[in-house]
Protein backbone atom coordinates (compact mmCIF):
# COMPACT_ATOMS: atom_id res chain seq x y z
CA UNK A 1 0.00 0.00 0.00
CA UNK A 2 1.45 3.24 -1.07
CA UNK A 3 1.97 5.65 1.74
CA UNK A 4 -0.14 8.73 2.06
CA UNK A 5 1.72 11.43 3.23
CA UNK A 6 0.29 15.10 2.62
CA UNK A 7 2.48 17.26 4.78
CA UNK A 8 3.99 18.50 8.22
CA UNK A 9 1.62 20.88 10.55
CA UNK A 10 3.22 22.69 13.31
CA UNK A 11 0.53 23.59 15.59
CA UNK A 12 0.09 27.48 17.08
CA UNK A 13 -0.05 25.79 20.62
CA UNK A 14 2.66 22.81 20.16
CA UNK A 15 5.69 23.09 18.76
CA UNK A 16 5.98 19.49 17.35
CA UNK A 17 5.47 18.97 13.66
CA UNK A 18 3.03 15.97 13.00
CA UNK A 19 3.04 14.50 9.69
CA UNK A 20 -0.43 14.24 7.87
CA UNK A 21 -2.28 11.87 7.58
CA UNK A 22 -0.40 9.57 9.49
CA UNK A 23 2.47 10.12 12.00
CA UNK A 24 4.47 6.95 12.89
CA UNK A 25 7.34 6.57 15.59
CA UNK A 26 9.77 4.18 16.82
CA UNK A 27 11.67 6.07 19.49
CA UNK A 28 14.44 5.30 21.87
CA UNK A 29 13.38 8.00 24.38
CA UNK A 30 10.85 9.30 26.16
CA UNK A 31 7.89 11.91 24.29
CA UNK A 32 5.65 14.54 25.65
CA UNK A 33 2.18 13.10 25.19
CA UNK A 34 0.59 16.79 25.54
CA UNK A 35 2.71 18.24 22.66
CA UNK A 36 2.08 15.15 20.81
CA UNK A 37 -1.30 15.52 21.39
CA UNK A 38 -1.79 19.31 20.80
CA UNK A 39 0.16 18.88 17.83
CA UNK A 40 -2.11 16.19 16.28
CA UNK A 41 -5.50 17.89 17.39
CA UNK A 42 -4.13 21.00 15.87
CA UNK A 43 -3.47 18.85 12.82
CA UNK A 44 -6.40 17.31 12.41
CA UNK A 45 -9.41 20.11 13.06
CA UNK A 46 -11.78 18.80 10.60
CA UNK A 47 -12.17 15.97 12.77
CA UNK A 48 -15.27 15.22 14.77
CA UNK A 49 -13.18 13.11 17.27
CA UNK A 50 -9.50 12.51 18.36
CA UNK A 51 -9.17 9.50 20.99
CA UNK A 52 -6.02 8.65 21.96
CA UNK A 53 -4.38 6.02 24.70
CA UNK A 54 -1.14 6.30 26.33
CA UNK A 55 0.31 3.05 27.62
CA UNK A 56 2.68 2.42 30.57
CA UNK A 57 5.07 0.79 32.47
CA UNK A 58 3.00 -0.88 35.05
CA UNK A 59 4.75 -0.64 38.72
CA UNK A 60 3.70 -3.98 39.33
CA UNK A 61 4.80 -6.29 42.26
CA UNK A 62 9.06 -6.13 41.85
CA UNK A 63 9.26 -5.10 38.32
CA UNK A 64 12.13 -2.66 38.20
CA UNK A 65 12.59 -2.11 33.93
CA UNK A 66 10.96 -3.01 30.56
CA UNK A 67 13.37 -3.60 27.87
CA UNK A 68 11.39 -3.72 24.86
CA UNK A 69 13.61 -5.04 21.21
CA UNK A 70 12.49 -5.08 17.95
CA UNK A 71 13.96 -6.32 14.44
CA UNK A 72 14.37 -3.20 12.76
CA UNK A 73 14.09 -3.97 9.05
CA UNK A 74 10.23 -4.75 10.16
CA UNK A 75 8.92 -3.01 13.25
CA UNK A 76 8.79 0.68 11.32
CA UNK A 77 7.45 -0.77 8.07
CA UNK A 78 4.93 -2.86 9.69
CA UNK A 79 3.76 -0.29 11.96
CA UNK A 80 3.15 2.08 9.05
CA UNK A 81 1.38 -0.27 6.96
CA UNK A 82 -0.54 -1.20 10.33
CA UNK A 83 -1.64 2.66 10.71
CA UNK A 84 -2.36 2.65 6.78
CA UNK A 85 -4.86 -0.55 7.43
CA UNK A 86 -6.73 1.77 10.24
CA UNK A 87 -6.60 4.53 8.12
CA UNK A 88 -8.61 2.70 5.21
CA UNK A 89 -10.64 0.15 7.65
CA UNK A 90 -11.85 2.73 9.84
CA UNK A 91 -11.62 6.07 7.21
CA UNK A 92 -9.65 8.12 9.68
CA UNK A 93 -8.73 11.39 8.98
CA UNK A 94 -5.21 10.58 10.45
CA UNK A 95 -3.54 8.41 12.95
CA UNK A 96 -0.67 8.57 15.43
CA UNK A 97 1.35 5.48 16.35
CA UNK A 98 4.40 5.87 18.73
CA UNK A 99 5.84 3.13 20.40
CA UNK A 100 9.04 2.93 22.45
CA UNK A 101 12.32 0.65 22.62
CA UNK A 102 14.85 -0.30 24.92
CA UNK A 103 14.68 -0.07 28.66
CA UNK A 104 11.83 1.81 30.92
CA UNK A 105 10.84 2.06 34.14
CA UNK A 106 7.85 2.03 35.86
CA UNK A 107 5.70 5.10 35.09
CA UNK A 108 7.26 5.75 31.50
CA UNK A 109 5.29 6.00 28.64
CA UNK A 110 5.68 3.19 26.14
CA UNK A 111 3.22 3.68 23.20
CA UNK A 112 0.86 6.22 22.03
CA UNK A 113 -1.40 5.87 19.94
CA UNK A 114 -4.11 8.31 18.71
CA UNK A 115 -6.65 8.78 15.83
CA UNK A 116 -8.73 11.28 14.63
CA UNK A 117 -12.11 10.71 12.73
CA UNK A 118 -15.19 12.23 11.45
CA UNK A 119 -16.84 10.27 13.83
CA UNK A 120 -16.11 8.98 17.47
CA UNK A 121 -16.86 5.37 17.25
CA UNK A 122 -14.65 5.18 14.40
CA UNK A 123 -11.92 7.51 16.40
CA UNK A 124 -12.55 4.61 19.45
CA UNK A 125 -12.73 1.72 17.11
CA UNK A 126 -9.14 2.26 15.29
CA UNK A 127 -7.60 2.91 18.44
CA UNK A 128 -8.59 -0.11 19.98
CA UNK A 129 -7.68 -1.57 16.65
CA UNK A 130 -3.61 -0.51 16.68
CA UNK A 131 -3.13 -1.18 20.52
CA UNK A 132 -4.38 -4.73 19.78
CA UNK A 133 -2.30 -5.44 17.15
CA UNK A 134 0.81 -3.59 18.82
CA UNK A 135 0.29 -5.25 22.16
CA UNK A 136 -0.34 -8.94 20.39
CA UNK A 137 1.01 -9.22 16.65
CA UNK A 138 3.72 -6.09 16.43
CA UNK A 139 7.21 -6.84 15.98
CA UNK A 140 8.31 -6.29 19.97
CA UNK A 141 9.52 -8.44 22.00
CA UNK A 142 8.87 -7.23 25.74
CA UNK A 143 11.32 -8.01 28.81
CA UNK A 144 10.75 -7.91 32.65
CA UNK A 145 13.56 -7.01 35.13
CA UNK A 146 12.74 -7.93 38.33
CA UNK A 147 14.31 -9.01 41.76
CA UNK A 148 15.65 -12.78 40.14
CA UNK A 149 17.01 -11.13 37.15
CA UNK A 150 15.11 -10.60 33.50
CA UNK A 151 11.83 -12.52 32.39
CA UNK A 152 10.35 -12.13 28.76
CA UNK A 153 6.38 -11.51 28.15
CA UNK A 154 4.71 -13.11 25.97
CA UNK A 155 1.38 -12.28 25.09
CA UNK A 156 -2.16 -13.36 27.15
CA UNK A 157 -4.91 -15.73 26.00
CA UNK A 158 -6.81 -12.44 26.51
CA UNK A 159 -4.42 -10.67 24.62
CA UNK A 160 -5.08 -12.93 22.13
CA UNK A 161 -9.18 -12.97 21.91
CA UNK A 162 -8.57 -9.30 21.21
CA UNK A 163 -6.67 -9.71 18.42
CA UNK A 164 -9.04 -12.37 17.18
CA UNK A 165 -12.25 -10.30 16.90
CA UNK A 166 -10.45 -7.96 14.05
CA UNK A 167 -9.69 -11.16 11.77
Amino acid sequence: MATRWRCCRRSAVARLAIAEPLDVRLLDKGFSVGEALAGFNAAHGAAGGVVSFLGKVRPDGDVKALELTHYEPLTLPGMQELAEAAFARFGLDGALVWHRVGVMTPGESIVLVATAARHRRDAFAAVDFLMDHLKSASWLWKRERRDDGWHWIEPREDDRKDLARWQ
